[in-house]
């Protein structure tokens, strides 16, 4: 009995994360409350309350799914590509999928979220900045393997990761703003970065 009552809590505990996560994605973080979500899901607020505790673990909560979610769906695919500009080119067409089928209804979580709490420090914004970080990270790490393997040009693989970041993040707002040129145009930036060295 006790089993399924922690399974039952489990799968709660999931699926109103998702609603968050949904409703952060249009809204923002700051926007979510625990009335709402039970509200929304046909719920009391005391057990939504008894499953996260705070609106703050709330908040992380959604943070971690919508990363997990993100690395189910652009990250892992792009890893069985082969490193380097095949494995970056992966990446790139497996974020668009994320980003203009959406995944989730307001486009990358991170994007939608981080700007409302750069400048407010804490968990939230910890825990938003960490997936940033392993993003370029990600990106870098596959530049420089690009690099050292001769398929393009030496670069600063750092400043690269940041600039195509910095592009996919603009691409998502432009998307949302109905702009057909945003996928070709971030396209022809990562080329740019792809083309082989003279």
């Amino acid at each position: 009995m006790a089993d399924q009552r922690l399974e039952r809590g489990t799968r709660s505990r999931r699926a109103i994360a998702r609603h968050a996560v949904d409703l952060a994605s249009l809204d923002g973080l700051g926007g979510l409350s625990l009335g709402r979500l039970a509200t929304d899901l046909g719920l009391s607020k005391s057990g939504v309350q008894t499953l996260f505790g705070t609106k703050e673990r709330l908040q992380l909560a959604a943070v971690e799914l919508a990363r997990e979610l993100f690395i189910d769906a652009v990250v892992t695919p792009a890893l069985a590509a082969p490193r380097g500009a095949a494995r970056l080119r992966a990446l790139f067409d497996r974020w668009v999928d994320y980003a203009a089928t959406p995944l989730f209804p307001g486009g990358c979580f991170r994007v939608a979220n981080l700007a409302e709490f750069d400048s407010h420090p804490g968990p939230v914004r910890e825990a938003l900045f960490r997936d940033q970080v392993d993003w370029r990270d990600l990106l870098a790490g596959e530049l420089r393997h690009a690099a050292d393997a001769g398929e393009i040009a030496e670069l600063d693989a750092g400043h690269a990761a940041f600039l195509l970041d910095a592009v996919l993040c603009a691409t998502n707002t432009a998307l949302r703003l109905g702009d057909a040129e945003a996928v070709p145009r971030a396209r022809r930036v990562l080329e740019g970065f792809l083309d082989p060295p003279v």
